[in-house]
């Protein structure tokens, strides 16, 4: 009896198709984020190279378009406005977030679960109704001046929304009430993973609470902070909810954003190239800006 077929490699076909096997499991997967992002990406470049106005012929004007939002000051308006939502949606909750963790953490707080609960809670809201609630709260007769009038500031009561001095940031704290919940419990998970015996050396040490935070908290949730600003940011940069609910732009153009440029100049001005050409510009902005906040939170993390 002979033994030829022992030690023998596999076939070609066999180890072509074991290696393969991994991306034929996310082959599903891969055609619906085709179907669904890849194609109208790539359908929104080509509709911004034409001047359509989103029905019958069209034409083709190349970067046209693009040149156009040069000195275009609305649309420099509307970037400049979620810039300064970054800073409501992002920066301002970062911090709050990361001084109440750093609390809740150190204090030991009984019913966290809770709190996580509460906190979270604006999540899982719908945000038309988020903003249907603030709009309720801003307004002139609202909650907010009613209570400004009882304890005496009824001269600084106003339409909130309504003024162009405050209404942007009026949205920005909408934002900053949406976003503070979320990367409250970011920041909490990572410090829940950093082991007692740090904190208890340190305090051997005589290290207080403010030498602990920057000592061992904030450089072990480096990653978690990462993550918080990705996140916050795309919600600033992509808001198009609470701008049409509120405001839908004004007073005049004081909240406009790219996301509602995109819905005004293709469905009230009837532009789709310009449109386009925006949605793309934005979400070249968004990979830009997050790539560059990965990129760092990556290198903070190695180090």
């Amino acid at each position: 009896m002979t033994t030829h077929g022992r030690g023998r490699r596999p076939r070609p076909s066999a180890v072509v198709g074991g290696r393969a096997t991994p991306y034929l499991y996310l082959l599903p997967a891969l055609l619906v984020y085709g179907a669904f992002l890849l194609y109208p990406l790539l359908r929104s470049v080509q509709f911004s190279l034409y001047d359509w106005p989103g029905f019958g012929p069209s034409t083709f004007v190349g970067l046209g378009n693009y040149v156009d939002l040069l000195d275009d000051r609305k649309f420099h308006a509307a970037i400049l406005h979620s810039l300064i939502l970054i800073l409501f949606y992002s920066i301002l909750p970062l911090v709050v977030g990361l001084l109440l963790a750093a609390i809740l953490r150190r204090g030991r707080v009984r019913g966290l679960g809770f709190f996580r609960v509460v906190i979270f809670l604006p999540q899982v809201i719908a945000l038309v109704v988020v903003a249907i609630s603030w709009h309720q709260i801003y307004a002139p007769n609202g909650p907010l001046n009613d209570f400004l009038r009882a304890i005496g500031l009824g001269s600084v009561a106003r339409g909130w929304l309504g003024d162009p001095t405050f209404a942007l940031p009026a949205v920005g704290m909408i934002g900053f009430w949406l976003m503070t919940g979320l990367t409250m419990l970011l920041l909490l998970a990572g410090m829940g993973r950093i082991p007692d015996d740090l904190y208890e050396a340190a305090r051997l040490d005589g290290a207080g609470p403010v030498a602990e935070f920057f000592a061992i908290t904030l450089p072990a949730v480096k990653a978690e902070i990462a993550t918080a600003l990705v996140l916050t940011v795309i919600a600033a940069l992509k808001t198009f909810d609470l701008v049409y609910v509120t405001t839908s732009g004004g007073p005049g153009n004081a909240t406009t954003v790219p996301s509602f440029e995109v819905y005004n100049r293709a469905f009230n001005l009837k532009d789709v190239g310009s449109a386009s050409a925006v949605a793309v510009v934005l979400t070249a902005l968004v990979f830009v800006i997050n790539a560059g906040i990965s990129r760092i939170g990556e290198t903070g993390v190695r180090r």
